[in-house]
């Protein structure tokens, strides 16, 4: 049931929701800086490690087609709720977890809250701004705070750990989760699909069973470029063979988990399509930026997350003048003109030379994450706005779903890269040198004082060379995205309208 609510009143609703949006995205990057003082504190061991950081990322991206589609059925506010609730009981577990497997299990739990809360926020944004300036404008705030939320993340754990034990880190979510279940209900209307459907639990089942193998194999892949080994590939295999089997059900239900046939409308495949790689060319630098801050130029992990947050404070200054840009061209021109800036900020990034490259790695960081800006904000705002309300979390999730895969894909995929070029220009160093710029480091300390050197400085150079060619490498990505965008036209009507006129029954035969 869709309802008009006061122009005031969805503004006033929108300061609630982006509240869940601000912490998910926090939540994300502020782990890594308490892990070493969590590992200390619960003796963590490495793979114990590895599940507390990266359990809530598999689990929220495994679980948000589910649930953008089950807000639809049960009601978005009601799922909005529940998973507030869920993630502040769970925060507390997590802060005063005493052993790794309890954290692991409170993290994992807290991954599928956080899969409730962003599909569930963009979607009542979409029915709460029904005039299509409001909700671009809308939107732009929306996807501002998620950017921002992740730059920040970092720098507000660091603070944080300076005066407080770990488990702060956690506890920082327990207020806002008050905060949205005590005005939610107040501000916040209920919106749900007229004509609900039960949830097909065997495409949950299968959801699942692809995308969780696919993002591990590509993250183990990331974590260990040189791994090309049995595990991480065959994951990935299996996670797409399921995916298929995923797909042709979708095309045969008539009322799917996930409506694949949203996928005829050109633009709106066009954006998903340029929200997956834009997310990979991201990742990708990301990545090797950060590596480039803390092992070529030897900054601490609180210093390399205040000089990398402008490339999330950059983003989110770009989805703020998106709106301003919709209103002089077509949202198409704009994100286009918005990725060609991102080919410059690439571009810069090829400039990066050794231990004096730190200005044109901020500069190329900033540039490219703010030429993003149009396509996050303009881009979802598209994807949402063509389907009719009652598929509003379906097409959420869909948006949401295409940014964790390019990030994963893109820090495998980039990573790769950039380990290659690191391992073909040191192929005359120790074999630990060869594989990471810490090999190289441990390797150093070895060696006499020249010999040292000699090597961290061939160390340096090869992992800066390799960081030059991912930025040549992402400028072509954008560059081809910035063809298609603009390149797109509007389809009409979507095809999920026309969809929405047939009987259920026609469109199962279909």
């Amino acid at each position: 049931m869709t309802q008009e609510i006061a122009p005031r009143r969805a503004w006033l609703g929108l300061a609630v929701l982006v509240l869940p949006t601000l912490l998910v995205a926090m939540d994300i990057t502020s782990l890594f800086l308490a892990l070493p003082q969590i590992s200390e504190d619960l003796g963590a061991s490495g793979t114990e490690q590895l599940w507390i950081t990266d359990g809530y990322g598999f689990l929220m991206a495994g679980f948000v087609i589910t649930m953008g589609t089950l807000g639809d059925r049960i009601g978005r506010r009601r799922l909005l709720l529940v998973g507030g609730t869920a993630f502040a009981v769970l925060s507390v577990v997590s802060a005063y977890a005493v052993n790794p497997q309890m954290l692991i299990a409170a993290r994992a739990l807290l991954g599928v809250a956080g899969a409730t809360l962003m599909p569930s926020t963009l979607a009542l944004i979409t029915n709460m701004f029904r005039d299509e300036r409001r909700r671009g404008r809308a939107i732009a705030i929306w996807a501002t705070c998620q950017f921002a939320g992740g730059a920040l993340g970092p720098v507000l754990a660091g603070l944080l750990l300076r005066w407080f034990w770990w488990g702060s880190v956690f506890l920082v979510a327990v207020p806002v989760m008050v905060g949205l279940l005590v005005l939610g209900p107040v501000l916040l209307p209920e919106f749900r699909a007229p004509a609900r459907g039960r949830l097909d639990l065997l495409s949950v089942g299968l959801s699942l069973a692809a995308v969780l193998p696919v993002v591990y194999g590509l993250k183990r892949l990331a974590v260990d470029a040189s791994a090309g080994t049995p595990v991480p590939v065959a994951a990935i295999v299996g996670g797409v063979v399921v995916g298929v089997v995923f797909v042709r059900r979708q095309l045969t239900l008539g009322e799917p988990l996930l409506d694949l046939r949203l996928l005829r409308n050109r633009s709106f495949a066009a954006v998903l399509v340029g929200l997956v790689f834009a997310g990979v060319a991201m990742a990708g630098t990301g990545l090797m930026a950060t590596q480039y801050l803390q092992g070529v130029l030897g900054h601490s992990p609180l210093a390399s997350a205040v000089l990398f947050a402008p490339m999330g404070l950059g983003v989110a200054a770009g989805t703020m003048t998106a709106p301003l840009l919709a209103r002089r061209t077509r949202p198409a021109s704009a994100i286009a003109a918005g990725l060609c800036l991102s080919v410059a900020g690439c571009v810069l990034l090829t400039r990066v030379d050794g231990a004096d490259g730190l200005p044109w790695l901020i500069a190329g960081v900033t540039v490219l994450a703010l030429g993003t800006g149009p396509l996050f904000a303009l881009g979802t705002g598209l994807v949402v706005g063509s389907v009719p309300p009652r598929r509003a979390g379906a097409a959420a999730a869909m948006s949401e779903t295409s940014n964790y895969f390019g990030s994963s894909l893109g820090m495998a995929a980039l990573g790769v890269v950039g380990a290659a070029v690191y391992r073909s220009r040191m192929a005359d160093a120790p074999a630990a040198a060869r594989q990471t710029l810490a090999g190289a480091d441990a390797a150093a300390r070895d060696l006499p004082g020249d010999q040292a050197e000699a090597l961290l400085r061939t160390a340096h150079d090869a992992f800066t060379v390799g960081l030059n060619i991912t930025g040549a490498v992402s400028a072509v990505i954008f560059a081809a995205l910035a063809l298609l965008i603009r390149a797109t036209r509007p389809t009409g009507p979507s095809h999920e309208e026309a969809v929405d006129a047939q009987p259920v029954a026609e469109r199962a035969a279909a």
